[in-house]
Formats: structure tokens, sequence, C-alpha cells
């Protein structure tokens, strides 16, 4: 309970009805309007995963994955994949698509020792797009190119929805600013990591935080990050102001994918060179797969805030302890 936060004079401006409406009206805005701007074909993708084939993601590296054996296949075990950032660097390739194409999916995914709040759930929903680059692409301007990009489609979605209900007013800024961990970590160094973001995100309305993984010069990264998909030198989130909760809401992580490089530099510093023998990893090393940038969109994530929700719940169907549940709804908060 001391993880929910209940904003004062809080009501939904929309049903239950209503919302799902909403929640479909945003969702085919804004993931058309990116497939167009970053030139995406939707595919099909695996709910899924061979646990030994390296392709799920392990986040943080401390997620335990949810798994479960297969009869047919003499209890084989399979993993529900917990995102697709590296599945779909491969699927780049399978598929056959070209420089400067790219695709997107929907994915979902279980991650059940998820922490739930208003804004995180142990069901997650997102987008997951990745599109082919050159090698020479992959710099820090590519990176700001397509943060832009996908920013610029932010910001239609919530023009549009402000068109469609008068409720919504435009709130996020023009422009996104761009700052690195480490600058953020000089900007407020007796601050927590989680506080930076809020600080920043408050005064900047849109931020693009960079160089995520790493250590800073204080000894702490900014943040977790799995070593075997995105550069640390080269990857971002977008977090923006969210004024109904009073918190920075991350939007989107993304980033230029890894170089053999990069990736057998990384797995180096996280403790975790035995993963360069995985098929996917090897794959990357032996330069079998197309130099990419990709990233994920929490499709929960921009409905609540382009509906002006107070919670997660509000705009996806999942299961909450009992006591949340009770306090959202004596507080007005209409959980799915």
């Amino acid at each position: 309970m001391e993880h929910l936060i209940i904003p004062k004079d809080y009501h939904s401006e929309l049903n239950l009805h209503d919302t799902q409406i909403a929640i479909k009206t945003v969702k085919d805005f804004f993931q058309n309007l990116l497939a167009l701007r970053l030139n995406l074909s939707r595919v099909s993708a695996p709910l899924f995963v061979d646990p030994l084939s390296g392709l799920n993601d392990n986040l943080n590296g401390i997620e335990r994955p949810v798994t479960f054996d297969i009869k047919e296949q003499n209890g084989k075990e399979a993993e529900v994949v917990q995102s697709l950032a590296k599945w779909k660097r491969y699927a780049l390739k399978k598929y056959g698509f070209d420089y400067g194409e790219g695709l997107y999916t929907d994915m979902n995914a279980i991650r059940r020792d998820e922490d739930t709040d208003n804004i995180h759930s142990i069901f997650v929903d997102q987008w997951d797009w990745e599109k082919i680059i050159h090698k020479e692409d992959r710099n820090i301007e590519t990176l700001k190119e397509t943060v832009t990009t996908v920013y610029n489609c932010l910001r239609k979605t919530e023009k549009y929805m402000a068109i469609q209900y008068d409720y919504i007013e435009e709130i996020l800024p023009h422009d996104i600013f761009f700052i690195t961990t480490q600058e953020l970590e000089e900007m407020f160094p007796d601050n927590t990591p989680k506080e930076r973001e809020y600080y920043i995100t408050k005064t900047k309305g849109a931020v693009c935080i960079m160089k995520i993984g790493d250590t800073l010069e204080n000894g702490e990264p900014h943040d977790g990050r799995a070593p075997d998909y995105d550069d640390w030198s080269l990857n971002a989130d977008i977090v923006v102001y969210y004024p109904v909760l009073d918190i920075a809401l991350e939007i989107s992580s993304m980033g230029i994918r890894v170089d053999k490089k990069a990736l057998l530099s990384q797995l180096k510093k996280a403790g975790c060179e035995e993963r360069a023998k995985l098929p996917f990893q090897k794959a990357i090393i032996n330069e079998e797969l197309p130099y990419t940038i990709g990233g994920g969109i929490g499709q929960s994530r921009i409905c609540m805030f382009f509906l002006r929700k107070a919670h997660i719940g509000e705009v996806q169907s999942s299961l909450w302890p009992e006591a949340i549940a009770k306090e959202c709804e004596k507080n007005g908060i209409q959980l799915l």
C-alpha cells in the first residue's frame, strides 16, 4: 500500500466502456504513425522461447522468467519472454529485412517479480520495434535522431487525443531534453537515480536519459541494463513528467544494439562471460546479425498518460493485491 499514489480529488473522465474505446484510439493512432515515421512493418512474435537459445531478455539479471514444461516434448522447458530485445534482431535477418527497414510487434510478458504500484504491473505490454542500420550509423547522432522521431510521434498522438477528448490538454513540450546519466549525476550528486530523473523531468517536461548500464564516476550505475543487447554508450530512456501522479514516467527504453566489441566488453563488466557461448550471442560475435537500433514503448503506459489515468490497471487487465484493489475502488480508480 505504501507504493500506491491516490491523487487528491481524482476521478476518471471516462467510464469503463468509453475507456476501452479510448485505449484503441490511442493505440491505433500511435502505432500507425510510428510505423510510418520509422519505416516499420508489423510482424508476429513469440510468447515464449527456448531458454537455451539466449534469446530471452534477462532484464536486470535478477528477475525470474515464467517457465513451463511441454508434455509433447518430453518435459522440455520454455520461458515466457520478458521482452523481445534480442529476438527482434534475429528476426530481421531471418525475415530478409534490408537496410533502413524495420519491424514492430506486440510484446506481452509476465514479470512475476515486479513490485506493483500505479505504473508497474506483473503484466507488461509494449510495442517492440527494431530497425537495420549501417555500422557507421552506430553513433550518438543516430540515437538522438531516432529518439526525436519517437518523441514527435508521442506529441502528435497527444495532439490528436486532445482533439478527440475535451478534457485532455497538451502538456508535452515541443522538444525533448537530452542528458547523459553522468551529467545527471553531476547535476544532482546527493540524490538517488530516481530522484534525479524526477527533478530533471519535472523541470524539462520530457527528457532523454542516455548511457544507461555502465558504472558512473561515483562507482554506481544509474540503472541496470542487460549486457547483451543495448550498447551502454548508445542507449536511452524517454521519460516524461506526469502531473496526475507528480512523477517521472518512463515511456520508452531504446538503444543502438551491441556489436562484437561492445558485447564482449559488457559481458565481462557484468560478470557473465559464459553467455558468449549461447547461440544468439555467438551470432553477434561471429558478425552474422545486422547492426540495428530498437526499443520498447509501453502500450499501457502511453494509454495511461494520454488518457490521464491514475493507475495502469485502468487501462489493462491484471491481478492486484486485494488491499490495493479495495483502496482504488474507494478512491474512484476503476481497475479493469
